[in-house]
């Protein structure tokens, strides 16, 4: 095999919402009660909805500027890759990074659709949400059948409703919801409580993945506010195995044998330990009466999770120590991480020697399994691969473009503080109520 046969399919990349996203999806009545995107007279957008804004909009929309340029923005549009929020630009650029398959995140509505979660009229938070996933499913990833794998957002604060959701994106052909790594830290029920059963039960019934991505739950915290942004950084995909082991511990797994969570860019090379000690706090500590039958935790790890990577060669290097057939690829288009518009550069260094069946399993056949997506029968296997993709994208510009220097509340000679970047958020963050 060569670079150029590979098929990439990525199951964490984002969408930054375009402002007219509602307008298909909504009565006219209905559409002045929904979110609104209103730029501000220095140029800057956000949300606003019941009185509160989301700023930032663009936070992790950095892909194509110069890797110094990044920080906390752009808030404009205008500072953005189109393809960030243009579904047809989006193709262009997943071309032009040998990308066939992409499962998107939501950004204003959060990695797991929370935003709604504290609307005062409910009603009209539930049409909205549905509004958001009918563009979803039916905009932007019924734009291109076999390029995107459709994930909704449920209303957490109503299992009942959340139910009839889940069946009703279902009918769709969407076969995957986002979800938080610990609902606990929003104030809802935990993983663990009687609430949530319902949804396990249904996800379990329809084969629906829970996709759990860093940052909605368990976050690692800042070391202190003297300490260089980096080491932060380091951390937080690896803060997936706080939730990890909470998930691995959920008693439903055991009732429930199609129940799969995606542990959303996390990486995997940490998971041999997490396995090994896993196993060993089971067969040790007894005292805590935790059951898990005839099965270990590593069992029960590689029956019910699938884990991702953006470039992690001693990950890949011990798949059998993780489980090669809970592997999957991303590359995390247009965040910082972004392996854009080098994916397979990138990744091929990693796999070139491993066994064929292996690469294939990692870069779509595992995906293509969990979220029963299928592009080949779409687009036939030629047009899919990292060769075909590339061919259809010459027109695509990929040189870097500034933007005037990144942030410019970061300037300075040393290391960025997490106190620098932690003072940022507050700022942007001190004007979310606008009544």
């Amino acid at each position: 095999m060569k670079m150029n046969d590979l098929i990439l399919g990525s199951v964490d990349d984002h969408i930054i919402e375009p402002p007219n996203m509602f307008e298909q999806h909504l009565s006219k009545e209905h559409l002045g009660m929904a979110p609104q995107y209103i730029v501000d007279p220095n140029g800057n957008g956000a949300w606003h909805f019941e009185g509160h804004k989301i700023s930032n909009i663009g936070l992790n929309a950095v892909v194509g500027r110069p890797r110094e340029e990044y920080g906390c923005e752009p808030t404009s549009f205008d500072h953005m890759r189109p393809a960030t929020y243009d579904v047809h630009k989006r193709i262009d650029d997943m071309n032009v990074n040998g990308l066939c398959g992409s499962l998107n995140f939501g950004t204003f509505v959060g990695f797991d659709g929370a935003f709604f979660l504290q609307a005062k009229d409910k009603t009209n938070a539930l049409r909205c949400l549905q509004a958001y996933n009918d563009w979803h499913i039916d905009e932007w990833c019924g734009a291109y059948p076999g390029r995107f794998i459709p994930m909704a957002i449920i209303p957490l604060w109503d299992i009942a409703a959340a139910l009839e959701e889940v069946k009703r994106v279902k009918k769709k052909g969407c076969n995957a919801i986002a979800f938080s790594d610990n609902p606990a830290a929003k104030a809802l029920p935990s993983i663990h409580n009687a609430y949530w059963e319902p949804l396990w039960r249904i996800c379990n019934e329809l084969k629906v993945v829970i996709n759990c991505h860093i940052g909605t739950g368990f976050q690692p915290p800042h070391p202190s506010m003297e300490s260089p942004i980096n080491a932060w950084i380091t951390n937080m995909p690896m803060s997936i195995a706080s939730a990890a082991a909470d998930w691995i511990h959920l008693a439903a797994l055991n009732r429930y044998p199609d129940l799969k969570i995606a542990l959303s860019e996390g990486g995997i090379g940490w998971i041999p330990y997490f396995l090994e000690r896993a196993d060993f706090t089971a067969q040790h500590h007894i005292w805590t009466r935790m059951d898990f039958g005839s099965k270990k935790p590593s069992d029960v790890f590689r029956e019910h999770f699938i884990c991702c990577f953006i470039d992690d060669a001693f990950g890949i290097k011990n798949y059998q120590d993780i489980g090669e057939d809970i592997i999957c690829y991303e590359t995390d288009y247009p965040h910082s991480d972004c392996a854009w518009p080098k994916a397979p550069e990138i990744l091929w260094p990693s796999i070139e020697n491993l066994p064929e069946r292996i690469i294939n399993k990692v870069t779509h056949e595992n995906m293509m399994r969990e979220y029963d997506w299928d592009p080949i029968s779409v687009l036939g296997r030629d047009n899919c691969t990292v060769g075909g993709l590339r061919a259809q994208a010459a027109h695509v510009d990929t040189t870097p473009v500034s933007y005037g220097g990144g942030d410019p509340t970061l300037v300075g000679t040393g290391p960025i503080t997490s106190g620098e970047v932690v003072k940022l958020f507050v700022d942007n963050l001190a004007g979310e109520s606008t009544e």
